[in-house]
């Protein structure tokens, strides 16, 4: 009996201190400011499809000339994509459709880019797509940007 309360115990510390860690990453990650809930899709089919598979729940964080994307759902303490601004072209942009409905926030806009050939959607709200999209116009002479 005594063994089993202990073990009891020990597994909710242990989920205790993963629940800690887990917040602290995201307030480590959001103390530089310049973040913003978004989800991705990397490798994105081509449009039409709204399947709602392949979305991932994070986090991105403005870096400069670059967007650094964490996933919510990890202790990583390194972004696990980072996306230049010279490289990053957009293409479309439209509102969650079919099962993507599910996937992602309710508010979200999703929006179709490209990063170094590579297809990926960005799904955001509507006030974290204006300053996104600000964001990539701001960039400094002589850069080149395309903003649909």
């Amino acid at each position: 009996m005594v063994l089993a309360l202990l073990v009891c115990g020990l597994v909710v510390a242990v989920v205790l201190v993963g629940l800690f860690v887990f917040g602290l990453r995201r307030r480590l990650i959001q103390r530089s400011g310049g973040t913003f809930d978004c989800s991705l899709r990397w490798d994105a089919p081509a449009s039409g499809d709204t399947s709602g598979k392949g979305w991932s729940y994070g986090v991105a964080r403005y870096s400069g000339d670059r967007i650094e994307w964490f996933r919510v759902f990890s202790y990583a303490p390194r972004p696990r994509r980072i996306l230049e601004r010279s490289a990053i072209e957009v293409v479309d942009r439209r509102s969650p459709d079919g099962d993507e409905e599910v996937a992602l926030l309710s508010d979200a806009i999703v929006l179709g880019c490209t990063h170094r050939g590579t297809r990926l959607e960005l799904a955001m709200s509507e006030d974290a797509l204006t300053g996104f999209l600000a964001w990539l116009e701001a960039a400094p002479p002589g850069q080149r940007v395309n903003v649909a």
